[in-house]
């Protein structure tokens, strides 16, 4: 008897041959979009997922999780950028929507598994009797960083076949089988945010909440006047109003205060954080260890010192002072090419 597992459909070419590609192995695939928001281009990616399971021959279902959205990704996301913090909506999503509510949605369309096409590994260990989630084969690609909140609970019903494939050979599968390789809706940093503008977006959630305050610099010279702690970050360098000889960025973001504090390139080196809301994938770790660590997405993994704490916290020292080390977003432990564990960016020490 086939194996039932449904694919997330998005509308996109990496689930669309996901669904190819365990269609192929032998097992019975459904189709599953998830309706989260209610603007047009959401729409779109609807009608072109069903497009996509009518073209490979899969039933498909839509379901509606707009309220469950709003309340866990987008409410968190707007609420940490008042605190002045970055977040990461992608890692909560996965967390909380894909493979929480959307993982036992399938399962009670009858599925045994939920696939995704996420260019990540899931792999059994034997020697270990544990689950370990990979970095995906293709380096550029890699999505393992959006995934570590994943444990044993969950790892053994998820697949993942894009992660040993590149994204050339994708393309090459989805022309095979002549998919479009059109997006179904321009590219976003988040979802979400239509055209990436968080200033608008921000202000129409709290528009009552959003101050001016004062910027100094790191000597605590007042040098202007910010338009509302939630329209910056640390690192940022363009928006801040400031006439300088020499180039200025956000180095430290005091919300209690609504105060930014801005300073040379320089000061936004960094060795010491500390993480909080810790997950690990396989096995939490007990004593210090030397493990690479990823600060955000597109940052180049670096070696550190992992020191876990009896309140359940990490602190991090790496060998090199890291740029722009922001709260909010999240820090990743891998061993080699195994995601060992991460957690929320809770504050950077001096």
């Amino acid at each position: 008897m086939k194996k039932k597992v449904a694919v997330a459909l998005s509308g996109g070419i990496d689930s669309a041959v996901c669904a190819l590609l365990l269609k192929e192995e032998g097992y019975e695939v459904i189709g599953v979009t998830m309706r989260l928001l209610e603007n047009e281009s959401a729409t779109r990616r609807i009608d072109k997922a069903k497009e996509i399971a009518e073209k490979i021959r899969i039933p498909h279902y839509v379901v509606d999780f707009r309220d469950a959205f709003k309340e866990y990704i987008i409410r968190n996301f707007c609420e940490e950028f008042k605190r002045g913090r970055t977040p990461n909506p992608c890692i909560r999503c996965n967390e909380y929507i894909k493979f929480g509510i959307l993982l036992k949605e399938a399962k009670q369309l009858g599925a045994e598994y939920l696939a995704t096409g996420h260019y990540a590994r899931i792999e059994y260990c034997r020697e270990k009797g544990k689950y370990l989630l990979k970095k995906g084969c293709d380096p550029e690609k890699d999505q393992s960083y959006f995934l570590y909140r994943l444990t044993q609970k969950k790892l053994p019903y998820i697949l993942m076949p894009l992660g040993n494939y590149n994204k050339k050979r994708v393309k090459e599968i989805a022309r095979g089988q002549k998919l479009s390789l059109e997006a179904p809706q321009e590219s976003q940093e988040v979802c979400f945010i239509l055209e990436n503008n968080y200033s608008e977006f921000l202000k129409r959630y709290f528009p009552q909440e959003i101050k001016p305050g004062p910027i100094l610099d790191t000597r605590g010279k007042l040098i202007g006047e910010h338009k509302g702690i939630p329209f910056y970050t640390i690192g940022q360098r363009r928006g801040l109003g400031i006439s300088s000889r020499m180039p200025l960025y956000v180095v430290n973001i005091d919300e209690k205060e609504n105060t930014l504090i801005v300073g040379p390139e320089s000061e936004l080196y960094r060795s010491n954080l500390e993480v909080c809301k810790v997950s690990y994938v396989a096995k939490r770790i007990e004593k210090s260890l030397n493990l690479k660590i990823k600060i955000r997405y597109r940052h180049q993994e670096a070696l550190a010192e992992v020191h876990p704490r009896k309140d359940g916290k990490v602190y991090v020292k790496f060998t090199r002072p890291q740029r722009a080390i922001t709260p909010g977003q999240a820090a990743v432990f891998y061993n080699e090419d195994v995601v060992v564990g991460g957690g929320i960016i809770e504050k950077v020490l001096t």
